[in-house]
C-alpha cells in the first residue's frame, strides 16, 4: 500500500508573484491567486498546511466587472449597532475602494478559520503599479 505525501510546514519553500490586474476580470483573477495562496499548484500540496506562495496585486483600480455587476453587485458592511448596515455598489467599490474588493473577492475563496487566515496574510494588494516587495524578487504570474 502507498503513502500519501504529507508535507511538513518546516520545509515549504514560498515563491513570490506579481499580477498585473489590468483588464482582468474579478472573479477569474481571483480563482487563480486563491489557488496559488493555498498552494494547490504545487506537487506538495497539503491540506492542512500552509504551503502557498506569496501573491502581489497591482493595479487593483484597473480590473473590470463584467455584465451589470457595476450597478446590481452590493457589497454589505455592518458596524454592529442598529441602522447600521452600510451598502455600496460594484462601481463605488472599484471607484473608492478597489484594494478591498479585490482583497474580498480573494478571501471570500480561501477556507475559513485559523488556515485561511494565515494564508490570507500572504496576499498583498496595491492600486497602482508600484510595490514595495522589490528586494524579494517576484516573478510574474501570467493569469489567463
Amino acid at each position: 500500500m502507498k503513502n500519501t505525501f504529507m508535507q511538513p510546514k518546516e520545509t515549504v519553500e514560498r515563491k513570490w508573484f506579481v499580477v498585473d490586474a489590468e483588464g482582468m476580470t474579478l472573479g477569474r483573477l481571483a480563482t487563480k491567486v486563491a489557488h496559488v495562496l493555498r498552494g494547490k499548484h504545487k506537487p506538495t500540496f497539503t491540506p492542512h498546511i500552509d504551503c502557498g506562495d506569496f501573491v502581489i496585486i497591482i493595479n487593483a483600480e484597473k480590473i473590470v466587472l463584467t455584465g451589470d455587476k457595476l450597478n446590481k453587485k452590493m457589497y454589505y458592511n455592518h458596524s454592529g449597532y442598529p441602522g447600521g448596515l452600510r451598502e455600496r455598489t460594484g462601481k463605488v467599490m472599484i471607484e473608492k475602494y478597489p484594494v478591498e474588493m479585490v482583497e474580498r473577492a480573494i478571501k471570500g475563496m480561501l477556507p475559513n478559520g485559523r488556515l485561511g487566515r494565515q494564508m490570507y496574510k500572504k496576499l498583498f494588494v496595491y492600486k497602482g503599479s508600484e510595490h514595495p516587495h522589490t528586494a524579494q524578487q517576484p516573478v510574474e504570474m501570467k493569469v489567463n
